[in-house]
């Protein structure tokens, strides 16, 4: 079965508003490496904006400011398949991206039982609604040695039906001071 891996820069006061963090080489090498293992993409609207068309245009103008940012866009465009889950986008989608209005739960329970690579999501609403329905398998935060003070929360509005158990499988500070750290549901 495959399965949902959820990725996520976040503070050390839980906010993950992106414009908060400057990922350094070693952030981008680690979330570069989430990608490389993935063959679906799960977004809400708002983080499949923030994603598309910034990423793919890097990837196929290699304009990114660094290198790391050029090998991510190139890793974020090779994946075959974008699901986004939003009721009110509608508009030409490029042919790999699918807009679903409804049912969260059994569309990742589908793409779960299908053949493949893993899934992999990210942002805050749709991660945070998965982790209710308890379909996220693997938990990879990158925690910034900042103190943000505001911004989107994770989890913030969602209540939890029980805590599920997490076990710290791996953990690996960067020289910039950020922590990744990789949990994964028992």
């Amino acid at each position: 079965m495959r399965r949902v891996i959820f990725g996520i820069n976040i503070s050390l006061d839980g906010c993950c508003d992106h414009t908060r963090f400057n990922p350094d080489v070693e952030t981008l090498d680690y979330f570069t490496c989430l990608l490389q293992d993935a063959d679906t993409l799960v977004y809400g609207r708002k983080t499949y904006e923030l994603m598309v068309p910034y990423w793919p245009d890097i990837a196929k103008n290699h304009t990114g400011e660094s290198p790391g940012e050029n090998e991510f866009a190139q890793a974020f465009a090779a994946i075959p398949r974008t699901i986004v889950f939003s009721k009110s986008r509608r508009g030409n989608e490029a042919k790999t991206t699918t807009v679903i209005a409804t049912d969260l739960g059994e569309t990742i329970l589908q793409l779960k039982k299908e053949e493949g690579k893993n899934i992999s999501t990210g942002g805050v609403d749709i991660p945070s609604q998965l982790m209710a329905l308890d379909l996220i398998d693997e938990y990879h935060f990158v925690v910034h040695p900042i103190i943000a003070g505001a911004g989107a929360r994770l989890l913030d509005g969602i209540n939890l039906p029980g805590r599920p158990p997490l076990k710290l499988v791996a953990a690996k500070i960067f020289k910039s001071g950020c922590v990744a750290l990789h949990y994964v549901k028992q």
